[in-house]
């Protein structure tokens, strides 16, 4: 009986878990450049039951001895293992704008060990942490005239320096080269992840790396290709039809649990409350 209560509960806190995960993929479902959220749910170890009873060998002088009888596996709950980034190409949203710039995806390589396709990102000079990444291009330019991102974390260029405009009359390339008045004066930095479900992501839609290493140019990776778009941005790759579908199946495994858990309950009160009478 107190193993089943263990067991409801383990499976009403993963529902939480994952209402709370969908529930957020929801929120940002108009962010952009923001990228899903997955969970990965999985069970704890079985355990194999068996039963014990009396036996009689038939010796000389009978012996008593007790033998197992296997009755069967028994499951233990189950548990929220990890959250994993939904990466794909979110869809292109016009804007007119000439400081959002959205990161196209091309050919991207896939990696030969996990059979993951690699991630590009912008590079952003973050205050403690050295460099991290973003998909949202939802850029502007500060007092200074530094390309800043919504939170003001810099943004990089290919050779890892900030860059500074004069105003925001400014044009950029498909290569990521801006130009004023004609002039080339910075290409936007771009870095690539040969392993994105290695990154940790943080909140606003950063990434960073484990080791807190930088990650490669995606200019010098080979046979890695892209396009920046100026006037555009990326929007969310939320689903938000299928992500509310989800959160209704999590809701409604959660109220079964809790029925389970409500039917354990009532069963104690009765062993004793009723049994222990007699």
């Amino acid at each position: 009986m107190y193993r089943g209560f263990h067991t409801v509960a383990s499976g009403m806190i993963a529902q939480q878990r994952r209402t709370e995960l969908l529930t957020n993929n929801m929120a940002n479902a108009n962010t952009p450049g923001y990228k899903a959220e997955q969970s990965v749910i999985r069970s704890f170890p079985e355990m194999f039951l068996s039963r014990l009873g009396p036996s009689s060998i038939p010796t000389k002088d009978p012996v008593n001895g007790k033998y197992a009888t296997g009755v069967g596996a028994l499951g233990t709950g189950i548990y929220m293992q990890e959250t994993i980034p939904l990466l794909q190409q979110g869809q292109l949203q016009e804007t007119e704008l000439n400081t959002d710039i959205a990161l196209i995806d091309g050919a991207l390589p896939v990696d030969a060990q996990t059979g993951q396709t690699g991630a590009i990102f912008y590079r952003l000079q973050h205050p403690v942490e050295g460099e991290a990444y973003t998909r949202n291009g939802s850029f502007t330019l500060d007092a200074e005239g530094y390309l800043t991102n919504p939170q003001g974390l810099y943004v990089l260029d290919s050779n890892g320096q900030r860059i500074l405009l004069p105003n925001d009359d400014f044009q950029v390339a498909d290569n990521g080269q801006i130009y004023v008045d004609n002039a080339a004066v910075a290409q936007i930095g771009v870095s690539f992840s040969a392993q994105p479900e290695t990154l940790i992501k943080q909140d606003n839609g950063l990434f960073k790396t484990v080791d807190g290493t930088n990650l490669p140019s995606a200019y010098n990776a080979g046979n890695v290709s892209f396009s920046m778009r100026q006037g555009f941005i990326e929007r969310s790759n939320v689903d938000s039809a299928r992500t509310m579908t989800d959160l209704l199946t999590a809701y409604r495994a959660f109220e079964a649990n809790q029925k389970v858990l409500q039917a354990y309950d009532q069963s104690m009160q009765k062993a004793v409350n009723e049994v222990g009478r007699v």
